[in-house]
């Protein structure tokens, strides 16, 4: 389940009003339209859901690069995008800001309607991202026009309306045999994947309950979400990083462990199951390793 800060801070970070018609923490929908962008770091915008959870459907008008660990996708004047929470991204702007006309989703949004993570738009970026002509670019407006309009209906069916029309949207983009974007090798394949494999280790944290867990915990599981090699993946981040993947990813969950023991009462058991340890004992003793001290004498030495 969706913690509401996940969602909120999405707006936050848009500079968005946060709709008032919605109930936090379990289904959420919302359509919206952004014209322009601020560029951050030499014009590279960090546009990939970086909230747990939330899916994206996007029409973008602009040109634009679109880079994954092992490929960049050129988007010229017109593309489709859908976005998995967990296989992060980055798309620059090449020219002017690029205007985005969006829906976003949760899980349990489609809870009991169909399975909408396992259609091929959201299973990997092979199948993800689709130039349009202009008359293509017109007819998905035209979706999201209408998934704005029912949403500010009083309709009593009006979720499920916007639910059909989502997967309306989705059937005619993989039926669609338009043209489709250029696939080009990237210049600094290293940096780039060691980038989205600490983005993608980022977004798993910080843990809001003793039901949230990590889920990612060893190179071949991120290796997976980036569609990577587990070899290509390590030799990128120790080439980058000069330190390993998984002294990585220890690091990162030590970094975690010590706030949770420092401002949560949870048990020293209930923040190893969190982390993704299999037995408190496992947890203890890579703490004990890295740390100088057991998880309980930090504890107690630092609240």
């Amino acid at each position: 389940m969706e913690n509401q800060n996940d969602i909120t801070e999405f707006y936050k970070k848009k500079n968005l009003d946060i709709p008032v018609y919605l109930q936090w923490g379990t289904a959420h929908f919302d359509v919206m339209k952004i014209d322009t962008l601020k560029k951050r770091n030499e014009a590279i915008s960090l546009l990939s859901f970086t909230r747990k959870g939330l899916y994206k459907i996007k029409l973008v008008k602009g040109n634009c690069k679109c880079h994954y660990a092992d490929r960049t996708i050129e988007i010229e004047k017109y593309a489709l995008v859908f976005i998995n929470p967990m296989i992060p991204f980055l798309l620059e702007e090449t020219e002017e800001p690029i205007k985005e006309y969006f829906c976003i989703f949760n899980d349990e949004f489609f809870s009991n309607f169909g399975n909408i993570r396992d259609y091929p738009v959201f299973q990997n970026h092979r199948d993800n991202v689709y130039s349009l002509s202009d008359d293509e670019y017109q007819k998905f407006e035209v979706l999201l026009d209408n998934m704005k309009e029912e949403l500010s209906s009083d309709y009593e069916y009006r979720f499920d309306a916007i639910r059909n029309l989502v997967y309306e949207l989705i059937h005619k983009a993989i039926k669609m045999n338009g043209v489709q974007p250029k696939v080009t090798k990237r210049n600094g394949a290293d940096s780039r994947i060691t980038l989205l494999f600490e983005e993608l280790l980022a977004l798993q944290f910080p843990l809001h309950s003793t039901s949230d867990y990590v889920k990612l915990r060893k190179p071949k599981d991120f290796a997976e979400q980036l569609s990577v090699s587990i070899n290509h993946l390590n030799k990128a981040v120790k080439h980058i990083r000069n330190r390993t993947t998984s002294e990585i990813i220890t690091d990162r969950i030590l970094q975690e462990a010590k706030i949770l023991l420092k401002i949560t009462d949870w048990s020293v058991s209930e923040i190893g199951y969190s982390l993704g340890y299999e037995t408190p004992s496992r947890f203890i003793y890579t703490f004990r390793k890295n740390m100088g001290v057991s998880p309980l004498i930090y504890r107690n030495e630092n609240t």
